[in-house]
């Protein structure tokens, strides 16, 4: 989607971490953990993904090079937002934040945004470009290294287009509306088709579209919307990112047989029904944990 120019960005939902961290590996998190876990699943024959914490906070025990932290200063209005990747994260929180806020009763705000360059530490363990975009439910707050988005596009066959790299972040930032609602609670960790874990990413792609849906009315303080209307070449951009992390096709690109037995995310064609329910009927269709498992 496209900002308007003169749109006004709040900056303090999102801040910058610059400084490399030291240590093992990263593996886990967010789309990551797709992208990561459910291979190493299929190729060692056994399914990694309730380790992913463990591991998170194993290689989280490395040393730390300091780190510095800042607000993105230079992302002023959405003309900003148009032309650079961070601005453009920066100014999508501040239009989720405002979504959500109209949305769901006694709403909060996750905490600020945390874009960072190389690795981090979150309350959930550490986060590299490898870990992938994540929720931290712990601290309430989304951490993303925009090199992602190349991995997705380059490696994995998403767009590059800019609603490709916003429904990354509007998918994290439904995992905290259902860490508000208590869907992310009752998840559990387990795999499979119909588990929760699945049920749990669906509902994030769901609320993603609910917020597209709306994101072209959601005005800053001076009432300035922040988006254009979305154009149906931009739904089909995000539609390809829900399709590059599906379970499915993360298996076919690694080469190995398709397992649902060991599903964490949903299929490609789920994921991207379930964003188009959203689109279309809006936050209160997304009841993935109401639904039996041939509606899933």
């Amino acid at each position: 989607m496209t900002f308007n120019d003169n749109v006004r960005i709040d900056n303090s939902k999102a801040r910058k971490r610059s400084g490399a961290r030291t240590g093992g590996m990263v593996a886990g998190g967010g789309i990551g953990i797709a992208l990561l876990l459910a291979l190493g699943s299929q190729l060692l024959g056994f399914d990694l993904t309730p380790f992913a914490p463990a591991v998170q906070q194993a290689v989280g025990a490395g040393t730390t090079s300091e780190q510095s932290e800042a607000v993105l200063d230079a992302c002023k209005n959405g003309a900003d937002a148009n032309t650079d990747d961070e601005c453009r994260m920066n100014a999508t929180a501040d239009s989720l934040d405002r979504y959500w806020a109209g949305e769901v009763g006694n709403y909060r705000s996750p905490g600020p945004l945390v874009l960072f360059d190389g690795q981090t530490q979150s309350d959930c363990g550490a986060a590299s470009a490898a870990t992938g975009p994540f929720y931290c439910p712990a601290d309430e707050t989304i951490y993303i290294d925009v090199a992602f988005f190349d991995t997705l596009s380059t490696e994995y066959g998403a767009s590059d287009g800019s609603l490709a790299q916003m429904y990354v972040l509007a998918h994290e930032w439904g995992h905290h509306i259902s860490n508000l609602i208590g869907s992310l609670q009752g998840a559990g960790r387990e795999s499979g088709p119909t588990s929760g874990s699945v049920r749990l990413e669906l509902q994030a792609d769901c609320f993603a579209g609910a917020w597209v849906q709306s994101a072209s009315t959601i005005t800053d303080d001076q009432g300035v919307t922040f988006l254009k209307p979305v154009t149906q070449r931009q739904i089909d951009d995000a539609l390809s990112a829900a399709a590059a992390v599906g379970d499915d096709h993360i298996m076919e690109s690694a080469g190995v047989d398709v397992n649902p037995e060991r599903f964490t995310h949903g299929t490609s064609e789920q994921r991207q029904r379930w964003f188009m329910t959203g689109y279309e009927e809006g936050p209160t269709a997304c009841g993935t944990f109401d639904v039996n498992a041939s509606e899933l």
